[in-house]
């Protein structure tokens, strides 16, 4: 029973591993910003910064696509 709970363990590490979303190596930010978070979909991803912006930026090139000023209620 321990054998096959350390298999399926190891499988699910595996196929998860395998299924891992890549993310790019460096990321060239505006000056002064700070990332404060990362999300990404297909052909995108976008960085929130500490100054309350969206940096969204084309996967294949690095290129800052499209950027947006988030307006905060405080």
């Amino acid at each position: 029973m321990v054998v096959g709970l350390l298999v399926v363990i190891g499988l699910l590490v595996i196929r998860l591993t395998d299924r891992a979303p890549v993310l790019p190596e460096a990321i060239a930010l505006p000056d002064g910003a700070r990332a404060v978070a990362l999300t990404q979909g297909p052909g995108w991803y976008a960085v929130v910064t500490d100054d309350d912006r969206i940096l969204i930026y084309d996967r294949d090139t690095g290129a800052l696509v499209q950027t947006v000023q988030v307006e905060t209620g405080g």
